[in-house]
């Protein structure tokens, strides 16, 4: 009898507490990156709180003043390493929330409040800068051969002959930043780093391409970060992926967007005021310039060709991808935009845009949380990429060597594809590859490139 009048006394001050509570917490995202890791506490009204930290084990304690520690701190997702576990603790007064964020190694927190905007309500946002930041994982699979064939993997600083084309795949958005929210409550973030996950599969599986990412995880890079990264690792096109968004939910399709040539003429300029920067944009070229009077107006000239055959290059496979998604999806635009998007603004890097639906229509979002549509989707960029590329490859490629090396013959009249495979002892779909051609139909005059296999 005592023991159940106790249990109730109990359960009625912790009733009487968590009325007496005037805040509530109801939600804590995790979102991690390379240089930090930031924690998201979304709660009713504005947060009113206090910290400390302690060490052995490293914790930062965050008391909340009125507030209900009904939220199981248990359930939240957390990919990076930083932060191990977020516990509740034992508050100073009952009607408050004592919140234990246990670490793995030395962070400087920075705690503030946020107001609510259209998207959110009240915020309280934690952000911890890392002390041993993680250096960018490389691809596994860039240093990974299949034993069926062969591989040319080179040094990424080299100029080696024979080097793999290399794509640099940007999944938009990221970390705290989550992209346009779907009305079911998918986040771009998401999808555009699953859609790019394949692609880069589908990239490395084929000799003579090797995919890189400008990121692999839930984690945030600035627009302005992600083109640097693509010319750090030397690549030969960059392929941002996004999920468009709209006020209203009829809009759907997808669309390829390239650089508007007025931000291309602004950005040149910038890069020009950055005369430290030739030498990295003009590679070898820079070693010969010995008259420094001269040399603005030479790199000038130079990163002027280089920014149109970028741009001819991005409108070239825009047009391929577009060829190849309408077989995938409706279009929204059916030829390549152009507009002022800073993951684009690089001059030396061929680059475009993916828009691969609209995440605001209710359809699409429920298709592109398909995965067989995520991975036609990604499909269709690397059909478009590789065609574009066995057309015109780059100097110094695998597939620039192996295109030398193919003999080419006009198409008279009563000649077909089998008959000039039985003359030059190749297979008819190897005529078919080399030229991307969909069917069996030739004309008279046409050129045909004839693989040496």
């Amino acid at each position: 009898m005592v023991r159940s009048i106790i249990s109730v006394l109990m359960l009625c001050l912790m009733t009487h507490a968590v009325s007496a509570a005037q805040n509530t917490i109801n939600d804590v995202r995790v979102s991690p990156d390379a240089a930090k890791t930031r924690i998201v506490f979304d709660v009713d009204t504005a947060p009113d709180f206090t910290y400390f930290t302690l060490k052995k084990p490293l914790r930062l304690v965050i008391d909340l003043k009125n507030t209900a520690s009904t939220f199981k701190l248990s359930s939240v997702k957390n990919s990076g390493s930083l932060v191990r576990k977020l516990r509740y603790s034992t508050p100073k007064r009952a009607t408050s929330a004592r919140v234990v964020v246990e670490l793995n190694r030395n962070a400087e927190p920075s705690l503030f409040a946020v107001a609510p905007n259209k998207s959110f309500g009240h915020r309280l946002v934690l952000d911890l800068a890392d002390s041993a930041p993680e250096v960018a994982q490389k691809p596994a699979s860039s240093s990974a051969t299949s034993s069926s064939k062969q591989r040319v993997v080179i040094d990424e600083s080299s100029s080696t002959r024979d080097r793999d084309i290399i794509v640099a795949i940007d999944a938009g958005h990221g970390g705290q930043d989550p992209g346009s929210i779907g009305p079911a409550g998918s986040f771009e973030k998401h999808i555009t780093l699953s859609i790019a996950k394949r692609l880069q599969a589908m990239v490395d599986a084929e000799d003579g391409m090797r995919a890189i990412m400008t990121r692999t995880g839930d984690y945030y890079l600035s627009p302005n970060k992600r083109p640097e990264i693509a010319r750090q690792k030397k690549a030969d096109l960059l392929i941002s992926i996004h999920a468009d968004a709209f006020t209203q939910p009829q809009p759907r399709g997808g669309s390829v967007w390239v650089l508007s040539m007025r931000r291309a003429d602004t950005e040149l300029g910038r890069w020009m005021e950055r005369t430290e920067r030739h030498s990295e944009l003009l590679g070898g070229a820079a070693e010969v310039i010995s008259d420094k009077s001269s040399e603005r107006y030479l790199a000038e000239t130079i990163l002027g060709l280089s920014m149109d055959h970028s741009m001819a290059t991005s409108h070239d496979l825009g047009n391929k991808v577009i060829e190849e998604l309408k077989a995938v999806t409706s279009l929204h635009k059916r030829k390549p935009q152009a507009a002022s998007l800073a993951v684009l603004t690089s001059p030396d890097i061929p680059s475009i845009l993916v828009e691969v639906g609209f995440i605001s229509n209710p359809q699409e979002e429920k298709n592109l949380n398909w995965s067989k549509y995520r991975e036609r989707l990604a499909k269709a960029m690397f059909n478009a990429a590789k065609r574009y590329f066995r057309q015109v490859p780059p100097d110094g490629t695998l597939w620039a060597a192996e295109k030398a090396k193919n003999r080419t013959h006009r198409v008279r009249s009563g000649e077909s594809l089998s008959l000039l495979a039985q003359r030059y002892n190749v297979r008819v779909s190897s005529i078919k590859a080399a030229n991307n051609l969909r069917n069996d139909v030739v004309r008279i005059g046409q050129v045909l490139t004839i693989p040496s296999t």
